[in-house]
């Protein structure tokens, strides 16, 4: 049985890890380990998807109505391309999550594993960020670039590696500016968390377990998505990825140590 308490934890846990750079998979596989909760059912990890799903839909749903109408209206104006890039870039990812769904909820989801692709994906995100041309705006990612950022997504079934921390990693490394590559990986999570909480929607409505929890967990998970997109998107005008870099080895290290200790 779930508590209101862990309910609510892995709800922010949720909305914090979809859209800073760190993995949310990741963090609900690690934080129920290394607190010894039990795991959660699919319906509530649906239910946590669909409020950050609603997060996303508060904060950008200006932007994909601006785009959709130029997709149909106009596609081969700047916004219009746009649109079409991002459908584009969502493909791969979708295709690899449905042939991937049995190692993403088995294989995959093993703390040393998970441990080692965070501090990985830490030291690739501060060399990109590094590195990086940062000259890019989001209406001048072409659709080259948004292919090769669609492509990257698919590494993102391994728990560790992060969507946004994979896509905003090669953005970054294809010459996009900070704030662009940002903005490019949030609009891309929106089809995709849509489509992955639609096609486990069925799990929801079948639900065994009490509904005080999931509510709590989806309404957390919402708020701290909303929360964390603004957050990130204010603070890459004034700072770069190495905080989160630096999160990510450290974690990943503390897991290690944890588990060899286990």
């Amino acid at each position: 049985m779930m508590t209101i308490l862990q309910a609510a934890v892995l709800g922010v846990v949720q909305g914090l890890g979809e859209f800073l750079p760190i993995s949310s998979s990741a963090h609900l596989i690690l934080v129920p380990w290394l607190l010894r909760w039990p795991e959660h059912s699919l319906a509530f990890d649906v239910a946590l998807h669909v409020g950050t799903l609603i997060a996303i839909a508060l904060y950008f749903w200006r932007d994909w109505l601006r785009l959709a109408l130029a997709g149909v209206r106009a596609p081969r104006t700047t916004d219009g391309q746009l649109f079409w890039i991002l459908i584009m870039a969502c493909i791969p990812g979708a295709v690899i999550g449905l042939l991937l769904e049995h190692k993403v909820e088995t294989t995959f989801r093993q703390p040393a594993l998970i441990a080692v692709m965070l501090m990985a994906m830490g030291v690739i995100l501060f060399w990109a960020d590094w590195r990086g041309r940062k000259a890019l705006l989001i209406g001048q990612t072409g659709w080259r670039r948004g292919l090769l950022i669609g492509l990257s997504q698919t590494l993102a079934v391994i728990p560790g590696v992060s969507r946004s921390g994979i896509t905003m990693t090669t953005g970054l490394g294809l010459g996009l500016t900070r704030e662009a590559a940002a903005r490019f990986s949030f609009l891309l999570s929106a089809p995709i968390i849509a489509g992955a909480a639609l096609v486990k929607i069925k799990s929801l409505f079948a639900m065994q377990q009490a509904l005080t929890p999931v509510a709590v967990g989806m309404a957390c998970s919402a708020v701290a998505g909303l929360l964390s997109i603004r957050f990130l998107l204010a603070f890459l005008n004034h700072r770069g990825f190495g905080l989160f870099a630096l999160y990510r080895l450290l974690l990943g290290g503390g897991v290690l140590l944890v588990y060899g200790l286990r």
